[in-house]
């Protein structure tokens, strides 16, 4: 075990970040976030502006708060819902596929993100990023130069550290 702790301790974040960061738009609607977010199997990404600049970070949690939210707020269901109810009382699956309409969320990412970001740079120490997360409650870090985005340090990319080590 000391070997892998002396291993582990020389490893800075240039060593297990990730370079290809899928970042969100903050002006994406939010069916267009939980889309993006399921279909690369991620849990969260970082959200930029139209410059491209990082102003926050958006999570799975973020999206399940909101819909909660918007839940406890809304007392009966939507006029939409009793429709589709009464729909699938009388039609298969396969005829209401002919009615599907893709409803596009009037909530934007940025309404629902975390403007507080956690930025570490490539020179850090890995134990120092672990440190940072488990401190912060939070399951990944940006890597930047400057102000530019260059990579992704997730919980996950430190425990295949430990596995390997």
């Amino acid at each position: 075990m000391g070997e892998a702790k002396k291993k582990i301790s020389k490893l800075t974040v240039k060593d297990v970040m990730q370079r290809e960061v899928l970042a969100v738009d903050a002006d994406w609607p939010l069916d267009k976030l939980a889309g993006f977010l399921v279909d690369n199997s991620i849990s969260g990404a970082p959200v930029t502006d139209e410059k491209g600049e990082l102003v926050g970070v958006v999570s799975l949690t973020d999206l399940v708060r909101h819909n909660s939210m918007t839940e406890k707020d809304t007392e009966t269901g939507s006029t939409h819902d009793v429709y589709l109810y009464e729909l699938e009382r009388h039609m298969s699956h396969e005829e209401l596929r002919v009615f599907h309409t893709q409803y596009e969320s009037p909530i934007q990412v940025r309404a629902i993100m975390t403007p507080m970001i956690f930025k570490v740079s490539e020179e850090d120490s890995l134990q120092d990023v672990a440190a940072t997360m488990i401190k912060g409650r939070i399951h990944r870090v940006f890597v930047t130069r400057g102000s530019t985005l260059t990579g992704i340090v997730t919980a996950l990319d430190i425990l295949q550290v430990i596995k390997n080590a």
